[in-house]
C-alpha cells in the first residue's frame, strides 16, 4: 500500500507541475482531438524464435514463442491500455535463470537463453496525450533514447516494464520527460521470485533541445533499489548527448554522436565509487553502405564500474552478451559495422544484411578482453519478418568462446 501511496502521489504532483508550467496547451488540445467518439484498436503480435549458443563447456537450444494481446481504448485525449504475455518453449535445452533459484526452468547444465515460459500482464496503462504534453500512468513500458540508460528489452521475449507515472511536455524547443517509477518488472517472470519485480524509487529525468544542426539532452538517473541483492546497482548519473550531422558532399553527410556521463553510489550502496562513461559514434553512407564506427567507455572506480541494470543491454556491447554486467576493471568497447538494404529484391522485401565488429578492453589495467563479430540479414514475407542473427566471441581474458545463432519469425497485427 505503501508503493501505491508513493505512486499515486508522484502522478498527483506530474500532473500538477505540467498543468501549471503549460497553461497554453490546453487551449490547442481542443482542436487537436478527433471526433471524440471512443475507439478501440486491438494488440496482438507473436514471435517464434530459435536460438542456439555454444559456449565452450556449455551449450543450449531454445525454441520458444511469444504471443502478446491486448487492447487499447481511446476518447478524445485520454487512453486506456491493457497488454498480457504469454511465452512457452517447444525446445527446453537451456537455462532461463542465469541465477541461483530453486525452479525447474534452472538448468545449469545448458547455457543461459533468458526467454523463460511466462504468463503475465505486461502493461496496464492510463494516458493523457495533447500536442504537447503527455501523461501516462500505470504499467508501462519505457525507452528514453537510445536505451543505453533505460529501454523495455525488446530483444528478449518477456519485456522489461515498470510500475511508473511519466509526464512529457514540449515548449517550443525544449522537451522535458520525467518519470517516477516504483517497480522494475523484468524480463525474468513471474517465477523468478524476488527478480520478478524489483521494487525502489527509480526517477528519469531528462531536459532536451535543438539549435540549429546540433540536438541535443542533458539527463538524470536514480536508481534506489529496496532488494539486497540489487542494492550495489543503486546509483546516480547526471550526463548528456550531443547529435548533429555534417554534409560532406551533394548527397553524402557524416553523422555524429557524442555523450558524457558521471556516476557514482546512490542510496544504500554498500560500495563507494565515482566513475566516468564517454560514447562517440560516426556514421554515413558511401554507394549505398551504412559505415559505422565508435568506441564506448565505462570507467572504473574503487573495484566498482559503470553499470546500466535498466537498459537494453543486447544492443551493445555485442550481441552475444558477455557484457550485460559490466567487469569490475571497466569496459572500453571499439566498433565498426557495414550494413546495406537491397531494395531491388522484390522476392524479399526490405532485405537487409549488416556485420559488425567489437574489440573489447577494460577501461583500468589495459586489459584485453577479446573480440567479437556481429551479423544479421533479415526480410519479409508478407506480414512476417524474418530474422537471422549470428554472434561469435573470440575470448581473451575475459569469459568464454561464445557462439550464438538465432533465426525468427515475427508477425505483427
Amino acid at each position: 500500500m505503501c508503493k501505491l501511496n508513493h505512486l499515486a502521489g508522484a502522478a498527483m504532483a506530474v500532473l500538477t507541475t505540467f498543468a501549471i508550467s503549460t497553461p497554453a496547451f490546453a487551449a490547442e488540445s481542443d482542436n487537436s482531438t478527433g471526433s471524440g467518439q471512443l475507439q478501440i484498436k486491438p494488440i496482438l503480435d507473436a514471435r517464434l524464435r530459435y536460438e542456439a549458443v555454444d559456449q565452450g563447456a556449455l551449450d543450449a537450444d531454445a525454441f520458444t514463442l511469444r504471443v502478446r494481446a491486448g487492447a487499447e481504448a481511446k476518447l478524445s485525449e485520454f487512453s486506456l491500455l491493457a497488454e498480457g504475455e504469454a511465452t512457452g518453449a517447444l525446445v527446453k535445452h537451456y537455462n532461463a535463470f542465469p541465477f541461483p533459484i530453486a525452479d525447474s526452468q534452472r538448468r545449469p547444465q545448458y547455457a543461459t537463453v533468458s526467454d523463460p515460459e511466462n504468463i503475465e500482464l505486461n502493461r496496464l496503462q492510463l494516458q493523457y496525450k495533447s500536442k504537447d504534453v503527455g501523461v501516462t500512468i500505470g504499467r508501462q513500458r519505457i525507452n528514453l533514447d537510445d536505451q543505453r540508460w533505460v529501454g523495455s528489452v525488446g530483444w528478449r521475449q518477456n519485456e522489461q516494464t515498470f510500475d511508473a507515472v511519466r509526464g512529457e511536455a514540449k515548449l517550443g524547443p525544449v522537451t522535458t520527460d520525467v518519470t517516477y517509477a516504483i517497480s522494475q518488472r523484468t524480463i525474468f517472470g513471474r517465477d523468478a521470485g524476488p527478480r520478478t519485480s524489483i521494487d525502489g524509487r527509480f526517477v528519469f529525468a531528462g531536459l532536451g533541445s535543438k539549435l540549429g544542426p546540433i540536438q541535443g539532452k542533458l539527463f538524470a538517473y536514480l536508481i534506489d533499489y529496496d532488494e539486497a541483492f540489487a542494492l550495489p546497482n543503486s546509483s546516480q548519473t547526471f550526463g548528456g548527448f550531443l547529435s548533429s550531422s555534417v554534409p560532406l558532399g551533394r548527397k553524402t553527410k557524416l553523422t555524429l554522436w557524442g555523450s558524457y556521463a558521471r556516476q557514482s553510489d546512490y542510496g544504500d550502496n554498500p560500495f563507494n565509487y565515482a566513475a566516468d562513461y564517454w560514447a562517440f559514434e560516426g556514421g554515413t553512407k558511401i554507394a549505398g553502405f551504412n559505415i559505422t564506427g565508435g568506441w564506448e567507455k565505462l570507467g572504473s572506480d574503487n573495484g566498482r564500474s559503470v553499470q546500466t541494470p535498466l537498459a537494453t543491454l543486447h544492443k551493445f556491447n555485442g550481441w552475444a552478451d558477455l557484457f550485460l554486467t559490466t567487469p569490475s576493471a571497466g569496459l572500453e568497447d571499439a566498433y565498426l559495422s557495414v550494413g546495406r538494404t537491397f531494395d531491388k529484391v522484390k522476392e524479399l522485401p526490405g532485405l537487409n544484411a549488416a556485420v559488425a565488429f567489437h574489440r573489447f578492453g577494460s577501461s583500468k589495467g589495459s586489459l584485453d578482453y577479446g573480440t567479437e563479430w556481429d551479423a544479421s540479414a533479415g526480410f519479409k514475407l508478407g506480414k512476417i519478418g524474418v530474422l537471422l542473427k549470428y554472434a561469435n566471441y573470440n575470448a581473451k581474458g575475459f569469459g568464454a568462446d561464445t557462439r550464438k545463432l538465432w533465426l525468427q519469425a515475427e508477425w505483427i497485427f
